[in-house]
């Protein structure tokens, strides 16, 4: 895959698009939606025109956190949906995700800039530089040996940072990988996506990379997270969800809507499995394979992008293109 271009009007969809399109041979399992009721509330980001929200998580105080990856802020938002927002090192740093760490403060990357940034509930905010020269930060999760853990999309690497500010990298086998996202696993290890290599990849706290090519090459994986029986992930092709388990199994779901594309992926508050579909929609699935998908008010003009679970038993989501950040609860019949 070329390397990560920032020119045009809107650099993360730009990105994400590029990283979409070929199919996979995954193992698949269709399953139909279901007729649940689903309360969606979209919330427009009216502090600054053009943030493109991105990464979203929630924070310590009970608010939502997103990352401002066209205004180069990071954004809170309450669970009334009072938004405020805070400047990073400039307008062009391009922050895309974001995570809670272990010392109360909000941590995500910032692209363009080729740094790693804290900011405090408060606003106070730190930023450190990647130690390679145009990494392109990307994702960004919490691991389990109290340290961040973050993906260089360009600088194929998977990066180590405490919270005083050490950065250890550590190269990523596969050759221009486009190392995308990362999150914990249940095994105690931190797991990641490949676009470009056509993998998920994982890494021990001590650095050993073990990588597990897809069925086929070409799946551009994207969003990842721990769920029921392994890591959840979402790609490109005809089953846009996958599950890997922790022998490196891959298992494929296609969604009800044959214009689904998912995006980002967390685990909600109810134990599933829930994403961002930019066709206009939020998928739940459960560990059976059964999808239910929300419609969001402005369908796919939004393009929801990335989503997590939230404090107040929703599920919170950013619309890239539609300037909002969302939250679906879920009413059994």
């Amino acid at each position: 895959m070329p390397r990560v271009t920032l020119a045009g009007r809107h650099p993360v969809r730009r990105f994400l698009v590029a990283s979409l399109g070929a199919l996979t041979g995954a193992a698949t399992v269709s399953a139909p939606a279901r007729a649940d009721v689903g309360d969606v509330t979209v919330h427009p980001i009216t502090t600054t025109a053009g943030t493109l929200p991105a990464g979203i998580t929630t924070g310590p105080d009970g608010a939502l956190w997103f990352a401002g990856s066209g205004a180069g802020r990071i954004g809170r938002i309450s669970a009334e949906g009072d938004v405020t927002d805070f400047p990073t090192s400039g307008p062009d740093s391009l922050p895309l995700d974001i995570t809670a760490g272990p010392d109360r403060a909000l941590w995500f990357t910032e692209g363009k800039a080729n740094r790693i940034g804290r900011i405090t509930t408060s606003g106070r905010l730190t930023e450190f530089r990647v130690p390679t020269t145009d990494g392109f930060p990307a994702g960004i999760a919490t691991g389990p040996d109290g340290a961040l853990w973050f993906t260089e999309q360009n600088g194929n690497r998977i990066g180590r940072i405490t919270t005083s500010g050490r950065i250890t990298e550590y190269p990523v086998p596969t050759p221009d990988a486009a190392v995308r996202s990362i999150a914990a696993g249940a095994d105690g290890a931190l797991w990641f996506t490949e676009p470009a290599g056509g993998r998920i990849g994982r890494i021990g706290v001590t650095g050993r990379i073990t990588e597990f090519p897809l069925p086929r090459d070409g799946g551009f994986p994207d969003a990842i997270v721990a769920g029921p029986g392994g890591m959840w992930f979402t790609m490109s092709g005809p089953d846009p969800v996958g599950r890997i388990d922790f022998f490196g199994h891959v298992t494929g779901f296609r969604p009800p809507d044959p214009d689904s594309g998912p995006a980002g992926i967390t685990r909600g508050p109810d134990g599933r499995v829930w994403y961002a579909d930019q066709a206009g929609r939020i998928g739940r699935i459960d560990a059976g394979g059964v999808i239910t998908s929300f419609p969001v008010p402005g369908g796919a003009d939004g393009v929801p992008f990335r989503v997590t679970a939230g404090p107040d038993g929703g599920v919170w989501f950013t619309e890239l293109l539609g300037n909002a950040v969302g939250r679906v609860r879920a009413v059994p019949r």
